[in-house]
């Protein structure tokens, strides 16, 4: 039976105020001109330094960390004193989460995040780029102030991860400059980019919940399986997404070329909707709207939205198998599940 909305919502919120004050204090610490920058990023603070009400982000990662915890911990535990306990990795990994949002803005050259203009767009890359160092120093530090007896291993798995997530981006943009990618290369891209973070995030949360090596292992696994399955729903909402609940135009990955899931895929379909738009992407030009509306049309038609759809329900089955392991009494696993159902639903 499928989780409802309210349970994985209730979760997130859960996840919010746990985290958001150690969050606000690592903030807090930094230098006033990244400190700024940062509280613009997370949507406490407009650019001239006034309070905002904007979207903070949906905290999916901290509530995997804290939501494995409660999964591996003693049935006798209170939930309370579970999440009391991982609230300092949930925010460490918080932290990895956006300094890499707002390098990859940088990057990208994206120009909106969560309905407002990005922080590069508004303080500058230098600045932006800056303040996710600084993020990355802060959830370093957060680990390794932490005096729970598994925050070492935290902060091992945590800086493995950060490795990981680099390659993974450095392989997303070398994408752009090639002619031809292959989809296992595509695929093995996401994992480190989008999987290797939510793997960590279930790991950490397993190790603090008390859980040995085998069901850190299997956790993490299951991490990697949603994030995979993430990923190809971010792709498909990158081409399909209505802009009002994405806050990004339409075709918004269409538009610069990003070789995604679906676009590869439609692109190695072999059909003439895969060659036509080859022949979009090889323009030498910015697109027109028309263009992107072909480019949209011909993933669909070359089989890209049905393939990634259907992947997407496969790494799911996968990290169901992988969550039997780790959690052996399947009650404990309801809330990661409806974290995971979550992944598949949403529309931004």
């Amino acid at each position: 039976m499928p989780f409802g909305e309210d349970q994985a919502a209730e979760l997130l919120a859960r996840a919010r105020a746990a985290v958001d004050p150690a969050l606000r204090t690592a903030v807090e610490s930094m230098p006033e001109s990244m400190a700024r920058v940062a509280a613009y990023h997370f949507g406490w603070r407009e650019a001239d330094g006034t309070p905002a009400g904007a979207d903070a982000g949906k905290a999916i990662r901290p509530a995997l960390v804290l939501a494995a915890a409660q999964a591996c911990a003693d049935r006798g535990t209170p939930a309370a004193e579970v999440a009391g306990s991982v609230t300092r990795a949930a925010a460490a990994v918080e932290l990895v989460h956006n300094f890499t949002l707002l390098h990859d803005d940088v990057i990208d050259r994206d120009q909106t995040r969560r309905h407002r203009l990005t922080a590069w767009r508004v303080f500058g890359s230098t600045e932006a780029i800056l303040a996710g160092d600084a993020m990355h120093s802060l959830a370093l530090r957060t680990l390794a102030e932490d005096t729970h007896p598994m925050a070492g291993e935290a902060l091992r798995r945590l800086a493995h991860c950060v490795v990981e997530l680099c390659d993974g981006q450095q392989a997303d943009c070398a994408f752009e400059q090639r002619s031809t990618v292959s989809l296992p290369e595509c695929l093995t891209m996401a994992e480190a980019k989008t999987g290797a973070l939510l793997g960590a995030a279930c790991a950490i949360g397993a190790l603090y919940g008390g859980a040995g090596e085998q069901g850190a292992a299997a956790m993490d696994a299951f991490g990697r399986e949603i994030g995979l399955a993430f990923q190809l729903i971010d792709d498909l909402i990158g081409i399909w997404g209505d802009p009002a609940v994405t806050g990004k135009p339409v075709g918004a990955d269409l538009l610069v070329r990003k070789k995604s899931l679906p676009v590869v895929a439609a692109l190695g379909s072999g059909t003439a909707a895969g060659d036509e738009l080859a022949e979009i992407y090889a323009l030498d030009r910015p697109l027109t709207a028309d263009e992107v509306r072909r480019a949209t049309a011909a993933v669909e038609r070359a089989g890209g939205r049905a393939w990634a759809q259907g992947a997407s329900c496969e790494h799911m089955a996968a990290a169901i198998d992988h969550l039997s392991v780790a959690v052996r009494e399947p009650s404990a696993a309801d809330d990661l599940l409806a974290l995971a159902e979550l992944v598949t639903r949403r529309n931004r």
